[in-house]
């Protein structure tokens, strides 16, 4: 009873549900500042994340219109369609950039693809992305990530296969296809 109570606490802080300022700790790698961040909703929500902030929003926001604001890349479409897309009309590469999107490939876990933007590139294998509707049930789907890590886990150290950090565990998830990185003009 305990243990199942505490997952509605956790996620209930998750959601923003709370009609207060909530302060969440994760512990990551790097130690910067706390922000206040101002979620749609108008609620200020204070989140402690030593560098990974994000925040939430009312409704789940879909990636695809979160990358186009967030890259001002303005492709339309299913994630999985920007990959070929971008083809003749933006750079393409396999190596993540500061302001690129990274395509996701259309997979049974993921129908319509996904896109993010690089916010940080830390390491030849490491970056910070920045995307919406990440997760798998209704809360988590209305947390926009500002930075979250993501690692290259491909055999040939290609970004053809990359993990997600999963804040409540803060380990690495299941790995995904990259298709690869649209780059601004």
């Amino acid at each position: 009873m305990k243990y199942t109570f505490a997952i509605i606490v956790v996620a209930f802080v998750l959601s923003g549900c709370g009609s207060h300022t909530d302060d969440v700790e994760l512990e990551t790698a790097s130690a910067r500042p706390a922000k206040i961040l101002q979620s749609t909703s108008k609620k200020k929500i204070n989140v402690t994340s030593k560098g990974r902030i994000f925040h939430t929003v009312p409704v789940a926001m879909q990636c695809v219109p979160y990358a186009r604001e967030e890259s001002g890349i303005p492709i339309r479409g299913d994630a999985h369609t920007w990959w070929d897309q971008a083809d003749g009309q933006y750079g393409r590469g396999a190596q993540p950039k500061v302001g690129a999107v990274m395509v996701l490939s259309k997979t049974p876990r993921l129908s319509y693809g996904h896109v993010a933007v690089v916010k940080k590139v830390v390491s030849k294998r490491l970056i910070e992305v920045a995307h919406s509707n990440w997760g798998s049930d209704k809360a988590s789907r209305c947390i926009v990530y500002e930075n979250m890590p993501v690692k290259d886990v491909s055999k040939n150290n290609d970004w053809s296969e990359a993990e997600f950090l999963d804040y409540p565990s803060n380990t690495f998830g299941r790995p995904y296809a990259v298709s690869g990185f649209i780059y601004q003009n």
